[in-house]
């Protein structure tokens, strides 16, 4: 006789079935708002240009700066690219002051990056630092600096922002507990210069570079092989991909007016911003779980493809899964022995971390240590039986596995998109974030969903390298400033 608690677990397990009819039918849809998004502002997939019109191949050479707003913490990187696929960082990081992240001024906040900056310029490039800035601060009038003696920077700045050219960009609103209303529409990369021109610092803010674009960047320089990056993707807290686009189908850009960049690679890599992809739901999997989830959401039909996918949202699909298993009486699961204290984190909403899921994933051992152990330190749950245990498991691999099959129709309709799987004898993907990184067989559940897609299938499967990006907001933002000052050389 099965277990009713099995048994139950099982059949939740069977609503988050992504079939491949289900995966080529998402492919299609996105592919679709793929090209609405290239031609169309207010498009579901933003499909934002980023004016990087060169992807890096490894031999770049140089010192180059690098800056993080990425939240709570401001991080300042110089990074020396050894032209051979490796660098070398020297980084340093501080907390931005509360006071700072809700003034009025939006000067205060980066006049205290400014000076961020100028302390690790004279820390860590003291040498360069003293020669160029002192003699300049001592002469009158103040004397201009040399091209050879200025340090290009890569910003990378985690906020939506509608960018207007590789050194421009719009705050469009603040999120992460930041409240600064003069900044709002203001280009912030201005803000950054204006700062760093009051200290007279050798430094000239280059690219503007969100976290896929980074990512991209730094697989690009620093993967094996005579490829190039195709895409850059993020599947951690949150999910986003950049890829690199034919510029003649970048069709809004004919619209966009006052903006110089180099064309004569023909090549610019888009940000989709694919969180939102199908926001009207007319492909993607909807169960009970996740439809309550975004009911009591901050931001209800917003995002939709990011809260079936990410990290943040995983935790919490799960959590309300688990719930309904422990409120049905003909169930019970984590009855008797098995006790749940009122303040568990099962009773709150967000209460299960993503990193819950990569544990219980892992652990094959023939009684579920690893898992009991984590019921405990998470949700303090005592005494839960074997079936308890197992029946977190399949939860578990059931929400997982759909998350990485959507992550494959987002992959899989890039790649496609691109037609390189025609002439390119491989297409490189690079990745970061937790769930790529740490749940286990979320490369192998995308992989396998490739294989399912008629335009990739196994051959095309096997001509798809995916691999970590270490340090895209560093690493990546220090090669946008090179590509950004390639591109001025260039059109002199």
């Amino acid at each position: 006789m099965g277990s009713p608690i099995i048994d139950e677990a099982n059949r939740i397990a069977a609503e988050f079935v992504y079939s491949p009819e289900d995966v080529n039918r998402g492919v299609e849809a996105f592919l679709g708002q793929m090209k609405d998004g290239l031609g169309n502002e207010g498009a579901t997939l933003s499909q934002i240009p980023t004016y990087v019109t060169a992807v890096p191949d490894g031999t770049e050479k140089g010192m180059y700066l690098a800056v993080d707003l990425g939240g709570t913490n401001f991080r300042v990187c110089s990074i020396k690219l050894r032209g051979d696929s490796t660098f070398t960082i020297r980084q340093s990081k501080v907390a931005i002051p509360q006071e700072l992240m809700v003034t009025k001024s939006g000067k205060e906040l980066f006049s205290f990056l400014a000076a961020q900056i100028e302390s690790f310029l004279e820390t860590n490039l003291s040498e360069q630092f003293e020669s160029h800035v002192e003699k300049r601060r001592k002469a009158s009038p103040k004397v201009p600096y040399q091209e050879e003696e200025i340090f290009d920077l890569g910003f990378t700045f985690s906020f939506p922002v509608n960018q207007h050219g590789i050194n421009q960009g719009y705050l469009i609103r603040w999120t992460k507990g930041f409240d600064i209303a003069e900044v709002v529409g203001q280009d912030v990369c201005k803000f950054l210069q204006d700062a760093i021109d009051e200290r007279h610092l050798p430094v000239r803010v280059a690219a503007l570079v969100n976290d896929t674009v980074g990512t991209l960047m730094a697989r690009s320089y620093s993967s094996p092989g005579a490829s190039k990056t195709l895409i850059g993707a993020i599947f951690g807290t949150g999910t986003n991909g950049a890829y690199v686009e034919k510029l003649d189908r970048i069709t809004k850009l004919q619209s966009i007016q006052g903006v110089e960049y180099d064309k004569s690679t023909g090549e610019m890599v888009v940000n989709s911003e694919w969180g939102s992809f199908d926001n009207e739901m007319s492909v993607l999997p909807d169960t009970k779980y996740d439809s309550d989830l975004d009911i009591d959401s901050v931001n209800p039909g917003i995002q939709m493809f990011e809260k079936r996918v990410s990290g943040m949202f995983l935790g919490e699909i799960l959590r309300r899964a688990i719930m309904s298993m422990v409120k049905n009486p003909s169930v019970k699961l984590f009855g008797a022995p098995a006790t749940i204290p009122t303040d568990s984190g099962l009773y709150e909403t967000w209460g299960i971390d993503t990193s819950f899921l990569s544990i219980v994933k892992a652990d094959e051992s023939d009684d579920l240590q690893a898992t009991k152990q984590q019921l405990k330190k998470e949700l303090n749950i005592d005494n839960p039986s074997i079936d308890d245990c197992r029946a977190a498991k399949i939860l578990v691999h059931a929400i997982g596995k759909r998350a990485a099959r959507l992550a494959a129709v987002a992959l899989g309709a890039m790649v496609i998109s691109s037609g390189k799987l025609a002439t390119d004898p491989v297409i490189d993907i690079g990745v970061d974030g937790s769930l790529i990184e740490f749940y286990p067989e979320f490369e192998a559940h995308i992989r396998e969903a490739f294989c399912e897609i008629p335009e990739i299938g196994p051959e095309g499967e096997k001509k798809i390298t995916i691999g970590i990006a270490k340090d895209g907001s560093g690493v990546g933002a220090a090669l946008g400033a090179l590509v950004a000052r390639q591109n001025v050389a260039g059109s002199k």
